[in-house]
């Protein structure tokens, strides 16, 4: 059947696209719509998700299929085919097919199953194994979360869905916002820290890494242990102080299910780290997680959930955080609180440590409004920023007295092919340029300045570079 009029949204049964044959809408994002469709030419057997652009020209589905390509992981649905349908005057609408996964969303199946502290660690196993091999191919998924992992009916094998937001080294920019794509309640730290030092409105958005995606996977899996969010990340929250190294151990994830085993907690906390660094890559919390899944003792195997537990009121209840009492003398911003280590660090015993006072270490590099979890799977329906190159480790203390300046962060001007930044007053050291402070280094007191050499220096930004999201020059925000 060949579309008159085309409208995306609304195609009938029977509609042809590429190989497929639409069967039944199954979701529906704001800017895609997802299709079950089986083979034309088959028995019908060969069922895939057929998600397709309801805007001409959409670049975001040559970039989610560019990155599923590239994935071969049995917790990724593998990509089976991509093209355009055209419209009756020649406009192109992106289509991507990939495989079919018949299950409930992560949060659904944990009420449904009531799983042990075991299964759990199992499926985090899965999806930490399916983030380390995004990372391994240069990519990041940028939206980790509930929504947006399925648990497969037949066998309870879970997947890492809705590519649609990612972004991969050497992709091309769409937008330019403060933001990436993804949903706040699974925003890192580092996120804000970065923005709110440039200003509300940073020239340079903030680029994810994979330690991003790894925050956002203890989110939900803080969420999914317990049916609430961490609390909110932003240093201007009244429970930003809970984020504090003295004060997290108070809301963990088994001090707010007492069913959660502690090997499985400890590691939540980990992911949870407001040090990026603190937290391991993807990688390194499989194999931990992993571990854990084996050596835990009985108490794992007890379910986690007895199915009486209260449920929030309403059809779209508003998400919920945790909460504690404040303690006296808790005060201050939970990035400085971040500055001071103390991070929830993974040791042979499940030891609780806390790290030194040290410069954030450059991550390794595979590449690079509130709201409930909202969205639909396979539809990748957030705004899109891409960053042109992978940032690195954002400075997480107040003065750092170094050797030797971090290397430049995205956004920072670099020294021309002479090696010398423009102006009197930009000094450069180690591949940027910064500024130097006429000030006593005791008053060298803000966030991203460091002491170098008895003298106070702060990062000099470059100029804000042209968009090239194309030749229409629309705005791809929300």
């Amino acid at each position: 059947m060949e579309p008159g009029h085309l409208n995306p949204a609304g195609l009938p049964p029977g509609t042809r696209i590429g190989p497929w044959r639409i069967c039944e809408p199954r979701g529906r994002g704001a800017y895609g719509v997802v299709y079950r469709a089986v083979a034309d030419e088959g028995d019908g057997a060969d069922v895939v998700a057929l998600k397709l652009a309801l805007h001409p020209w959409d670049a975001r589905f040559g970039r989610e299929a560019e990155l599923l390509s590239r994935l071969r992981h049995p917790a990724v649905p593998r990509l089976r085919g991509q093209g355009q349908l055209l419209s009756s005057t020649g406009t192109p609408y992106a289509w991507i097919a990939m495989e079919w996964v018949e299950g409930a969303a992560l949060y659904d199946w944990a009420r449904v199953q009531r799983p042990t502290s075991r299964q759990v660690l199992e499926v985090l196993t899965w999806l930490a194994r399916a983030l380390a091999a995004t990372h391994s191919a240069g990519g990041v998924h940028r939206d980790v979360k509930g929504d947006n992992v399925r648990v497969r009916r037949a066998d309870g094998q879970p997947f890492l869905m809705d590519f649609g937001s990612s972004h991969y080294v050497g992709a091309a920019t769409l937008t330019w916002q403060d933001f990436p794509p993804g949903t706040p309640a699974y925003r890192s730290p580092e996120a804000w820290r970065t923005v709110l030092r440039f200003g509300r409105r940073s020239d340079v958005p903030y680029a994810p890494r994979p330690a991003d995606d790894v925050f956002a996977l203890g989110v939900t899996a803080f969420r999914l242990l317990t049916g609430k969010y961490p609390p909110p990340t932003h240093p201007d929250d009244e429970d930003a102080w809970m984020w504090r190294p003295g004060e997290m151990e108070s809301w963990s994830a088994r001090a707010t299910n007492a069913r959660c085993c502690l090997e499985l907690s400890a590691l939540v906390s980990r992911m949870l780290s407001p040090r990026p660094e603190s937290r391991g890559s993807a990688r390194e919390v499989a194999e931990a997680l992993e571990q854990a899944a084996r050596k835990a003792g009985p108490e794992a195997d007890r379910p986690l959930f007895t199915g009486e537990e209260p449920q929030p009121a309403g059809l779209m209840p508003a998400p919920q955080h945790v909460t504690a009492r404040r303690r006296r003398g808790a005060r201050g911003p939970w990035f400085a609180a971040a500055s001071l280590g103390g991070a929830l660090a993974l040791g042979g015993g499940w030891v609780l440590g806390v790290l030194a006072i040290e410069p954030a270490a450059t991550l390794p590099l595979a590449a690079q409004e509130e709201a409930s979890d909202g969205g639909t799977v396979a539809v990748g329906d957030s705004a899109l920023t891409a960053p042109v190159e992978p940032a690195r480790a954002p400075f997480v203390g107040s003065t750092l007295a170094v050797d030797l300046p971090p290397k430049p962060f995205p956004g920072q001007r670099r020294p021309n092919a002479n090696g010398r930044c423009p102006g009197d007053v930009q000094v450069p050291i180690n591949g940027g340029c910064w500024r130097k402070l006429p000030v006593n280094v005791k008053g060298c007191d803000s966030e991203d300045s460091v002491v170098y050499k008895g003298a106070c220096y702060v990062p000099v930004l470059a100029p804000p570079r042209p968009s090239t999201s194309g030749p229409a020059k629309r705005s791809d925000g929300p």
